[in-house]
């Protein structure tokens, strides 16, 4: 762990597919409440638990809206973070006041989204499972990324690929319930390490040891 890039509180916070962690809506200062704070902080981060000490942090694009009190934000079928709310008032309240209810919905595109497919290499596809959670005060309960072991790829068709993985091996990992299964790639460039999704499914977690396979 390290200090955050600014203050920030009533944040949202969501695991991402690649195990990074956002962190997005809030303030700069203040508290929980009916108008208790001020200065939104509105340029979501990105915590690589992984990454070199002192750098785990980066600042994303900045978002045009507030989202204070009663936000939320949750992870999508296909990578992206649905954010949304900000009501810091008792009332919906829309005008006359410095942050107004705001009732729109954006979608935050993190660095590990790019939908376009160049190449896959095959020895380093990654599959994961996330329970998909559900937000309210700062809090996503449900909250799970479990990586399958065995991503075995084989070519089946012209760029058609299937991938198979071993589910998990007990309920305590992955408790039954529905989980998005994604599957992506490692794409080693000369400074960096990118992420790009392959494919998304969703399961059904019944029994304690399921087989995966992903077209």
């Amino acid at each position: 762990m390290e200090n955050m890039p600014m203050p920030r509180v009533m944040s949202d916070m969501l695991i991402l597919p690649d195990g990074d962690v956002i962190i997005i809506n809030g303030a700069r200062s203040g508290t929980a409440g009916w108008e208790s704070a001020i200065n939104p902080v509105t340029r979501p981060l990105i915590y690589n638990p992984n990454g070199k000490a002192g750098a785990r942090f980066s600042v994303m694009a900045a978002s045009s809206r507030p989202r204070l009190y009663h936000s939320t934000a949750v992870l999508l079928t296909d990578g992206r973070v649905l954010v949304g709310g900000s009501n810091p008032h008792k009332y919906y309240n829309f005008t006359g006041v410095d942050f107004p209810t705001d009732l729109s919905l954006e979608s935050f595109s993190p660095h590990i989204y790019r939908p376009l497919q160049r190449f896959l290499k095959t020895s380093a596809v990654s599959v994961r499972i996330v329970a998909p959670s559900f937000n309210t005060h700062s809090f996503s309960m449900n909250q799970r990324m479990v990586v399958l072991k065995g991503a075995g790829v084989s070519r089946v068709g012209s760029n058609v690929y299937r991938v198979a993985a071993s589910g998990p091996s007990n309920p305590e990992i992955a408790p039954p319930g529905y989980y998005c299964c994604f599957s992506f790639m490692l794409v080693f460039r000369v400074l960096d390490c990118g992420l790009r999704f392959s494919n998304m499914l969703a399961y059904k977690v019944d029994d304690a040891l399921l087989p995966f396979t992903i077209n």
